[in-house]
């Protein structure tokens, strides 16, 4: 799609419209205060080959970790709950049958109206564009979640994971066109077509398309979440890698340069700062996609971000991480989690968790969850102006 004009005032105009219309949809920032983290409890020994007895153990840490802060509601098959009793405090068991445990891929995206839910986006899935055989248990997972916890449902016709979206809380959202303007998810939908239904679904009223490509190994086509994250309304942190002969170098310097131009033109301008990827690993003779990016928020003080072993690259990115997100909470808590096994799975903390926000319920609890809501039509009052960017001319 092309980019609009250096001197185009449609994006301020975007945000000055809607930010003075009480109550237009948006997805809260992970930042923003949290009700609680979803995970689902690991059981496919095929997504982490001959390291699958380390996993059980690493998500009962995992657990424990966010209850400390955050309630942490987990769904599996009622036969794997043994596996976590006794149940850390903070910690409740929903009996529902996954395929796989990446839950932020098949969650539900949830959006507020100013501080009350509005819905739970429940996009279509098919296992990140076909590429595995069973997806139809994980598929009905965002509708369960809803009802569990009391949102309403509102089925979206668009295939996306929620590893695809970015948010800034403020109705920006980074995506790449590999992972939804894509025959193998959303065959005949054009961009526009595809702009329009995150428009109607999310409330988002700027996309940026970081199309500069994803991380080696990666079997996703390219999710954000692993390449750009906001820290702060003002503060993206890219993916970048310190080695030129790295196959990911090119890549990841292309997109950092789509997101530095776009920055430059939005009012207040945005930092965009290069968190480093560490070196090449691989497990198997496969490379495995480590990116800090990949970091799990729990509101504004705290942040869980991975380490993959190298002490350098590790405490450099906690250390980058701290000293950006401390401008949002100057007394925020960073900790490493060492990720070394579970990223043999290609996912990492923030495909493993789908973030609830705290919202209040505005309606009685029965009709929280019904009736559904359908997402394929345009919100009216935030489907004009939008502001559109991919690939920026300089």
């Amino acid at each position: 799609m092309a980019a609009s004009d250096p001197g185009d005032s449609r994006i301020g105009s975007a945000e000055q419209t809607c930010e003075a219309r009480v109550g237009t949809p948006r997805v809260p920032a992970d930042w923003e205060k949290q009700r609680s983290i979803w995970i689902a409890w690991p059981h496919e020994h095929e997504t982490w080959p001959g390291r699958f007895e380390a996993i059980p153990g690493f998500f009962r840490d995992l657990a424990g970790k966010i209850a400390e802060s955050t309630t942490v509601n987990v769904v599996g098959d009622p036969s794997l709950r043994k596996q976590l009793e006794p149940l850390p405090r903070n910690v409740v068991w929903h009996p529902i049958a996954t395929d796989d445990c990446w839950i932020r891929d098949y969650g539900p995206t949830f959006v507020v109206r100013g501080n009350q839910r509005h819905a739970a986006i429940d996009w279509r899935y098919n296992a990140w564009g076909g590429k595995y055989d069973r997806w139809e248990r994980d598929d009905a997972v965002a509708e369960k979640v809803a009802q569990i916890s009391s949102w309403k449902r509102a089925r979206s016709p668009l295939c996306l994971e929620g590893g695809a979206l970015e948010h800034d809380g403020n109705r920006t959202l980074l995506t790449t066109s590999a992972c939804l303007v894509t025959p193998n998810r959303n065959p005949g939908w054009s961009r526009e077509q595809i702009r329009a239904e995150l428009t109607a679904t999310v409330g988002c009223q700027e996309i940026v398309w970081v199309d500069g490509g994803g991380l080696a190994g990666d079997d996703t086509d390219g999710h954000i979440d692993q390449l750009a994250r906001f820290v702060d309304p003002q503060t993206i942190v890219v993916a970048s890698c310190d080695d030129s002969s790295d196959e990911n170098a090119a890549g990841l310097a292309e997109n950092a340069d789509i997101l530095r131009r776009w920055a430059e033109r939005r009012k207040p301008t945005t930092r965009v700062v290069s968190l480093p990827i560490p070196p090449k690993r691989t497990i198997r003779g496969q490379r495995v996609p480590e990116s800090y990016c990949n970091f799990l928020r729990l509101g504004r003080d705290r942040i869980l971000v991975p380490s993959f072993g190298d002490a350098a690259s590790d405490d450099r990115a906690r250390s980058l991480l701290r000293e950006l997100a401390s401008d949002l909470s100057p007394n925020v808590e960073v900790t490493s989690v060492d990720c070394r096994d579970l990223v043999w799975g290609l996912g990492s903390l923030h495909c493993a968790s789908c973030n609830e926000p705290e919202a209040t319920c505005n309606e009685p609890e029965a009709t929280c969850n019904e009736p559904e809501a359908t997402c394929n039509e345009p919100e009216a009052t935030c489907n004009e102006p939008e502001a559109d960017h991919n690939d920026l001319d300089p």
